[in-house]
């Protein structure tokens, strides 16, 4: 199982992911060197969406078309949820 994932960082920024364990990952990104290079500067990290996955494949696919979206847009995305 594969979760996609937008955080909001510090500085109001969005950033979009995938993993197979989403507690671990935002624990990563708020705590560890194991978290994304962009949001180590951004600290703390807040976790505004996720969405579940069969496989690495799909996730992926659905990480890169939100990665192309406007922030208007993930922002939408974020409140429909």
């Amino acid at each position: 199982m594969y979760h996609l994932y937008i955080l909001k960082c510090a500085d109001k920024s969005l950033y979009t992911g995938i993993t197979t364990d989403l507690k671990r990952r935002v624990g990563e990104h708020n705590s560890s060197k194991l978290g994304a290079r962009y949001t180590k500067s951004r600290r703390p990290v807040q976790l505004v969406y996720s969405k579940k996955f069969k496989n690495r494949s799909l996730a992926s696919i659905a990480e890169a078309k939100i990665k192309k979206l406007s922030r208007a847009e993930k922002l939408k995305l974020i409140k429909s949820k």
